[in-house]
């Protein structure tokens, strides 16, 4: 009678090793899932057909757009004309005290958030969910296919700057917005450059970490006739 009295706690306990081994399975593969996954973007157009002094002229702050996205070039190029690097020495199309770079660039669009990764030209895929609606509650915020915002780690550029990261960081920021704005009216698109936004919202909608400040909100698109 032993063994049969053994018979029941041992397929008891070969089936609850079956269901943790399932379980372990469904969560691994929940974290491949969620693993990020980057995006190579088109090399970026070195020579536009609008100069920099019809590009000046031109911009104009833009705050209606079509509901028309954008393609993988345009953004590639509007975020190479952001950070994108230009020399084999990692010098990127903005300037950047002393070479720190605390800054990055995120890219909101429909499907999900991306982090812009110079090196190597590519988005990295952050989350899967539209949070367009969450960074801002101005309609050029919300209604654009694409809303890029401006991110400063203030932990990097204080280790490197002290006192005087706000003033570099500021600087930058203001620097690569200018590029993106330049860049949208050389590709027949409008921007606007946005502050009005709660910074707790859009940490809490791109996942920022706590020495991370959103500087800068920029929607893209095509401008809304009239």
């Amino acid at each position: 009678m032993r063994p049969r009295t053994l018979l029941f706690p041992t397929l008891l306990l070969i089936l609850l090793g079956m269901v943790a081994g399932l379980g372990y399975t469904q969560l691994a593969t929940a974290r491949d899932v969620a693993q990020v996954t980057d995006t190579s973007l088109p090399a970026p157009v070195l020579a536009g057909k609008v100069s920099v002094e019809e590009a000046l002229a031109k911009r104009r702050s833009v705050r209606s757009f079509t509901q028309q996205g954008l393609s993988l070039q345009q953004i590639g190029q509007l975020a190479w004309a952001a950070q994108g690097i230009t020399d084999k020495e990692g010098r990127r199309t903005a300037p950047s005290a002393m070479g720190v770079c605390p800054l990055q660039l995120y890219v909101v669009v429909s499907d999900g958030v991306y982090r812009y990764l110079p090196e190597g030209h590519k988005l990295t895929k952050l989350s899967g969910s539209d949070v367009r609606a969450a960074l801002s509650s101005q309609g050029s915020v919300r209604g654009a296919p694409l809303d890029f915002v401006i991110v400063g780690d203030f932990a990097k550029a204080r280790a490197r700057f002290g006192e005087r990261a706000e003033r570099f960081v500021s600087l930058e920021a203001g620097h690569i917005a200018q590029n993106i704005h330049l860049q949208a009216v050389a590709l027949g698109l409008g921007s606007v450059p946005v502050g009005g936004y709660r910074d707790d919202d859009v940490t809490k909608a791109l996942g920022l970490a706590a020495q991370e400040l959103p500087l800068y909100i920029i929607p893209v698109g095509y401008p809304r006739a009239g």
